[in-house]
């Protein structure tokens, strides 16, 4: 007979999700979170004026997942938000991705008239055309153009944002720089784009909400494990288990960095209180080449309430990651991918053991990606333990 008991190492979305949908099965769920507060990356709180402040950086929910959306919806009701991002290039502020309306900024107009022409007539309208498609143009103009945006929005930031040249990030990473054939200025064209009425971490607490669902707060869980490798087994609390773990956090730390440490990117933020009513046209400015961080954010311009004269601001320093520090970014090159799979091929050896989640499964995903994830892999589980 199966045990119904499921070990959950972090409270991130990845975590949340599936715990909700084991203890909707009936199983009990431990949740142990080595921060002081639920929903990782995602946590918010409110101010002493009320304003929902990110903690770790802006998070904007956007899919066409319609299951996932369904999914959320029974732990929040939403905000309509459309997602701005403008950047600060050559003294003015242009939309971000870069689109018809930036060309004509910064462009004579004679110049931005021919580009303009030449990707409507080759591309059409409405069209996001990967940035280094079109630095493979034989036009001169249209290659130089391509040139300039490359420079100008995305080398720079990503030097800042990776510490690495884009090259070597590979043409993935580097084809998520678009030029927009159009003049729409948000930033995403997910079908569905909100932000949760009272926040991400009132989301979480409504999603974990159940009593079969324990979380433990302040506790790091990779120091209660312990791995058997003659036996491939498990000690959890130095016993041996059975139980279904799900963990969400590097796998390189599980295992005590016995193939070397991943490398990941950190983000350090500063927070400053602005005596007025709106700091920015939008929530978010990027700075590619001009400052040290990386861009800066305005929550009021997200779900809260503008005030009179009162805002938030934050601004963002990317940097590398030390042991201490929080994981955003895996640095997804070829060396560490080695690295990883080192590790993934030793956690497969442990059948009850499912890495899950941008940091256990090293990878770049989009939240409805890691939710899509969750739960997909928590109900093929509870299906097959029946």
């Amino acid at each position: 007979m199966i045990d119904k008991h499921v070990i959950i190492v972090g409270a991130g979305f990845s975590g949340a999700v599936a715990a909700r949908i084991f203890a909707r099965a009936n199983y009990k769920v431990d949740i142990y979170e080595k921060r002081g507060s639920i929903g990782g990356n995602m946590y918010d709180f409110k101010d002493e004026d009320g304003i929902i402040v990110q903690k770790y950086g802006p998070h904007i929910f956007h899919t066409n997942n319609k299951n996932v959306l369904d999914f959320l919806s029974s732990y929040t009701s939403w905000n309509d938000y459309k997602h701005q991002v403008k950047g600060y290039i050559d003294g003015k502020l242009v939309p971000i991705p870069f689109n018809l309306e930036s060309l004509e900024l910064l462009f004579s107009k004679k110049d931005a008239e021919y580009i303009k022409k030449f990707l409507i007539n080759k591309f059409g309208i409405d069209k996001r055309i990967p940035i280094m498609d079109l630095m493979k143009e034989k036009d001169e103009k249209i290659k130089n153009f391509a040139k300039y945006v490359y420079e100008k929005v995305f080398n720079n930031y990503t030097l800042k944002q990776w510490d690495l040249p884009p090259e070597k990030l590979g043409e993935v990473v580097m084809n998520r720089v678009p030029v927009n054939i159009s003049y729409n200025n948000y930033y995403f064209s997910d079908k569905y784009q909100l932000m949760p009425k009272d926040g991400f971490t009132a989301l979480f607490e409504n999603m974990i909400n159940r009593k079969n669902i324990t979380i433990h707060l302040d506790s790091d869980a990779t120091s209660l494990f312990k791995f058997d490798d003659k036996k491939k087994r498990i000690l959890f609390k130095g016993k041996p288990t059975r139980d279904i773990i799900i963990y969400t956090g590097c796998l390189d730390e599980l295992f005590g960095y016995r193939f070397g440490e991943l490398q990941y990117r950190t983000l350090d933020f500063m927070f400053e209180l602005k005596n007025s009513k709106s700091y920015q046209d939008v929530a978010v400015v990027n700075y590619p080449n001009d400052e040290r961080y990386t861009r800066i954010t305005e929550f009021t311009k997200f779900t809260s309430t503008p005030l009179d004269k009162k805002t938030i601001i934050m601004k963002e320093y990317p940097r590398s990651c030390n042991k201490d520090d929080i994981p955003y970014y895996p640095i997804e090159i070829k060396e560490n991918i080695d690295t990883y799979d080192k590790y993934l091929k030793l956690a497969k050896d442990y059948k009850n053991l499912y890495p899950l989640g941008r940091l256990a499964q090293y990878k770049y995903m989009n939240m409805d990606i890691c939710i899509d994830n969750a739960i997909n892999l928590a109900e093929q589980l509870v299906k097959s333990n029946r």
